[in-house]
């Protein structure tokens, strides 16, 4: 019994023994884990906003996750999760949507038209996250709309759930969907937060 598993110029091949042997045309040998980083080109980075720091996660098929501001670079870092010890630190890569992030935490108008990798969601997730990228600056939305909007007016609650797992915090703004009484709703960086987020945007309108 034998496998291979190609992986640009990397190959892994498996002879059935419990015996593996990972290698490129070169030659080199690197267990199967830094195979699939470096197929992944995991990139992160950590840096200061008016509001605190925040991380950036993401590889060449998009954006995987954003923290909200924190009070320290480390624990930005930790809410990137265990994929950012794979990833390696690039100012360059994230260099524009820095930019439009220490802008927005500014007070100031941004936009965040980023590609996304939402391979790890389930379907109806994913739904959800991009319905809400539609909504626009300034303006919110209520739980019962994005059921609606997806043909599902009773699966409101599971709207919830999938906001509260966006692992996107303002490139899908999820902050801008409300409650139908009136009240803000749940928010994964903490209900005062949320309030701030819509303040500050509601301010920065013409």
């Amino acid at each position: 019994m034998s496998w291979v598993l190609s992986l640009s110029s990397w190959q892994l091949t498996y002879n059935g023994e419990g015996n593996q042997n990972e290698s490129n045309r070169a030659g080199l040998n690197l267990p199967l884990q830094s195979l699939l980083t470096m197929a992944g080109e995991l990139k992160y980075l950590i840096f200061n906003t008016d509001r605190g720091w925040v991380g950036v996660l993401g590889s060449n098929s998009g954006l995987l996750r954003t923290t909200l501001p924190q009070p320290s670079a480390q624990e930005a870092e930790q809410l990137l999760g265990d994929r950012v010890k794979d990833a390696s630190r690039s100012d360059n890569f994230f260099a524009d949507l820095l930019k439009r992030l220490r802008t927005y935490f500014a007070g100031q108008r941004a936009t965040f038209p980023d590609e996304l990798d939402l391979s790890p969601a389930t379907a109806f997730q994913r739904k959800v996250w991009q319905l809400t990228r539609l909504i626009p600056y300034g303006e919110t939305r209520s739980y019962t709309w994005v059921a609606e909007q997806l043909g599902k007016a009773g699966a409101v609650r599971a709207v919830g759930q999938a906001l509260a797992r966006n692992p996107l915090p303002i490139i899908v703004p999820c902050h801008r969907v409300v409650a139908n009484n009136g009240k803000l709703g749940g928010y994964s960086g903490g209900v005062e937060m949320k309030r701030y987020l819509l303040h500050r945007e509601a301010l920065s309108l013409p």
